[in-house]
């Protein structure tokens, strides 16, 4: 298939399968995702129906691909690769279900609110899954965009960019911000966002590709990595414990004590400052706005709502509705 150029593409333009024969209906979204990410090679077990919508907004080199689609697998295989004109990163901003990205040795899991990034240029599994209906707003970046931010020879990982715990936050709030208003503002305001975006993400994986070098040097910082990424995938499981979590990382769990011990904190309160922060961030978003407190705060781990109440006013000096009325 002949692929398109973004930028020869109308600005805005969608894609849905609601248009083709459901026998067709699959064929149609490998097309339309091709067309709006570059070649790609999806699969399904669906051999009727994919109800699926594939909506592209363009500004300047980038774009955001607005996904809509059930379970599947997506891959950019060898062959997709060589098919392509060009090279981009995949920045994802998960909105609904999970998405697994598998790339080299790395396999990252994006949750509802997290972002996370892939290159083009290596082969990647994209693994779509939880919910009969997923959702996706997928930064297309051109390579040139990012690598221009990064140090010289810089070696790209798949990254949660999301997880930064200093800019982490910025980052979703810049995707979510301009996912929301592609439509509604100037193409130019959309491409200095856009600008803001990619600064934020090159900040993250410089800043993180330096911290690694040095923690790399020290078996115990190492460990603190993995030992973080594994509470990270298992944050909103209701009950964690310092068991579940030192067995994913092979260590003990007196020793998951102590490295909590040594950046000033525990293991308990580590847990809860990223729920509530979490939680925090659902109460904002438009998207959650009809969701109760109740729901968001079991979406996060907690199973007392009054207990919920208590330990956010404590965090945030408010309590959970007047945050979200702000």
């Amino acid at each position: 298939m002949e692929q398109v150029n973004p930028a020869s593409r109308p600005r805005h333009f969608v894609w849905n399968t609601a248009e083709a024969r459901p026998t067709e209906q699959f064929s149609y979204y490998r097309e339309a995702i091709c067309q709006a990410f570059m070649n790609l090679t999806p699969e399904s077990a669906m051999t009727a129906r994919f109800p699926a919508k594939v909506e592209t907004i363009r500004f300047g080199a980038g774009a955001v691909n607005r996904v809509v689609f059930p379970e599947h697998i997506v891959h950019r295989s060898r062959s997709d690769i060589a098919a392509s004109s060009e090279s981009c990163f995949y920045l994802n901003f998960k909105l609904a279900g999970r998405c697994r990205m598998v790339q080299g040795n790395r396999d990252v899991s994006l949750s509802r609110g997290q972002v996370g990034i892939c290159d083009s240029d290596r082969e990647v599994r994209l693994l779509h899954d939880r919910g009969p209906t997923l959702e996706v707003a997928s930064f297309w970046v051109p390579s040139r965009e990012l690598r221009d931010r990064l140090p010289p020879g810089f070696d790209f990982e798949v990254e949660r960019v999301s997880d930064d715990p200093h800019v982490g936050h910025l980052i979703v709030e810049t995707a979510r911000s301009l996912n929301a208003g592609a439509l509604r503002m100037t193409e130019e305001d959309s491409i200095r966002l856009f600008g803001v975006l990619l600064d934020l993400v090159a900040l993250s994986l410089s800043r993180r590709s330096r911290a690694q070098t040095s923690e790399a040097a020290s078996f115990a910082d190492a460990t603190v990595l993995a030992l973080r990424r594994a509470v990270h995938e298992r944050l909103r499981e209701p009950g964690l414990t310092v068991a579940a979590v030192a067995g994913a990382v092979g260590i003990s769990e007196r020793y998951v004590h102590k490295l909590f011990e040594r950046f000033g904190t525990t293991f308990s309160d580590y847990i809860m400052e990223r729920r509530l922060d979490g939680a925090a961030a659902d109460l904002t978003d438009q998207a959650m706005a009809g969701r109760e407190i109740g729901a968001i705060a079991f979406d996060w781990g907690f199973s007392d709502l009054s207990h919920f109440t208590r330990r956010f006013k404590q965090r945030f000096g408010c309590r959970p509705r007047d945050w979200r009325s702000r």
